[in-house]
């Protein structure tokens, strides 16, 4: 994982993505899914493109089941973008280098 990417916890999540300055990306994932390895890769060259401009977060669902809850999220890779502490635009999947930049692109 890029040095760029924090993974977050229920106790630091608010923290880490609520309270941000700067628009965070938040990857739900777990060890055990394929796609979510797939994503791992672009995301870690997202951070450095990005790095003046938006923050990266993992929340790993097997270690977060309330973080999971709370955002409702039904199936992994789920990347929430918040701003100001509210979520404003989710993608389900893997994504493409392409898929990516297109979802960010406008909203940070």
């Amino acid at each position: 994982m890029n040095e760029l990417i924090t993974a977050t916890t229920t106790d630091t999540f608010d923290a880490d993505v609520l309270t941000s300055k700067t628009p965070v990306l938040v990857d739900f994932w777990a060890e055990w899914c394929g796609p979510c390895k797939m994503l791992a890769p672009v995301l870690d060259e997202f951070a450095t493109t990005y790095k003046d401009r938006l923050k990266i977060v993992k929340v790993d669902i097997e270690k977060c089941p309330e973080l999971t809850q709370r955002f409702q999220v039904r199936g992994i890779p789920a990347l929430l973008l918040f701003r100001d502490g509210l979520v404003q635009g989710t993608k389900i999947g893997a994504l493409t280098r392409t898929q990516l930049a297109a979802f960010l692109d406008p909203l940070v």
